[in-house]
């Protein structure tokens, strides 16, 4: 178990300057649920970095979100798939007049993201779009999609290992490098706040 008191104080000056909102503890205390819940024996630096990825890709806010504009500059923002036809174009979807552009901790894309999602929790985010984004099933996404490696390919353990230890490339899960630095301090600060409960 995670020490919850030690983790909020250490946190609470260095990245939320000195103060919380509720939700704010709410959406981390659902992450560190889940965490003593379903991974308490692996790497904590898994931990540290998601909560340092849900920390910036929620605007500090640590409660799912929409995508700012809602994908209209992107692909996903229209009735496509990810997938493309053999002239190079995205294939259309009829069966839903959901769009997939980024919701939840993580900003969850694509149609098939928000397929895979669904059939990985037992619900049909294909007919509601707007289901990644309860608490719930917003912290299960983001713990499988990052230690399984579902937006890149990448995952938590090719940064994190026994021999490694790169908190900079570790954006590579979620988005390139778009504001790894940054990310990687943040994950630092989170990584000093994590200690066991005595």
């Amino acid at each position: 178990m995670i020490d919850r008191k030690f983790f909020f104080d250490s946190i609470k000056p260095s990245l939320f300057a000195g103060k919380f909102t509720q939700k704010q503890v709410d959406g981390m205390s659902a992450i560190l649920d889940e965490w003593d819940a379903t991974h308490s024996t692996s790497d904590v630096r898994w931990l540290a970095y998601m909560l340092a990825t849900t920390y910036h890709e929620t605007g500090h806010t640590m409660q799912p979100i929409e995508e700012w504009g809602k994908g209209k500059t992107y692909a996903y923002g229209s009735r496509v798939k990810m997938a493309k036809d053999k002239a190079g174009n995205r294939i259309p979807y009829t069966d839903t007049t959901e769009i997939f552009y980024g919701r939840g901790f993580v900003q969850l894309t694509w149609y098939e993201n928000y397929d895979k999602a669904g059939k990985k929790l037992g619900q049909n985010f294909l007919h509601n779009a707007a289901g990644v984004m309860e608490l719930k099933n917003a912290t299960k996404i983001l713990f499988l999609g990052m230690t399984e490696g579902w937006f890149t390919a990448k995952k938590l353990s090719d940064y994190f290992n026994a021999t490694s230890e790169d908190w900079k490339n570790a954006r590579k899960i979620i988005n390139g490098l778009d504001k790894a630095e940054q990310i990687q301090g943040n994950a630092l600060a989170f990584k000093a706040a994590i200690r066991k409960a005595a």
